[in-house]
């Protein structure tokens, strides 16, 4: 399977993310069944992980301005930091990730909503 990966960090907190690209089969990472669509945190379904509406709405954040919702199997790794240092690592992980998908079509949009920046105090 193709995959893009990068590596997000904020606060105390280090993500490392892995967009997958999925073709209608299923892929197995870590011993977990994922299909498109699928986002896993520390091998749990990432609606456990960060439980909260407000979470979900920030997470899904870059999928929504790129147009990519549902695009991709996603597995991430987080260490350290609590639960919103966490949150901001995951998204400095996924866009990047998201950047090395399209750069020329993803980069502008990313850059302007301050997604692609170490410091994402102004965003979150």
């Amino acid at each position: 399977y193709t995959f893009y990966q990068a590596v997000g960090r904020r606060k105390e907190a280090t993500a490392r993310v892995r967009l997958y690209v999925v073709s209608e089969k299923e892929l197995i990472v870590s011993g977990k069944t994922l299909k498109k669509g699928d986002i896993v945190v520390n091998n749990r379904p990432v609606e456990q992980y960060f439980a909260s509406d407000v979470y979900k709405k920030t997470y899904l954040e870059p999928f929504r301005i790129t147009n990519t919702i549902g695009r991709f199997a996603i597995s991430t790794l987080i260490e350290g930091g609590g639960s919103a240092g966490q949150l901001g690592a995951f998204i400095h992980g996924v866009s990047p990730a998201l950047e090395k998908v399209d750069k020329e079509k993803f980069r502008p949009i990313l850059k302007k909503s301050g997604f692609l920046s170490r410091d994402l105090q102004q965003v979150l």
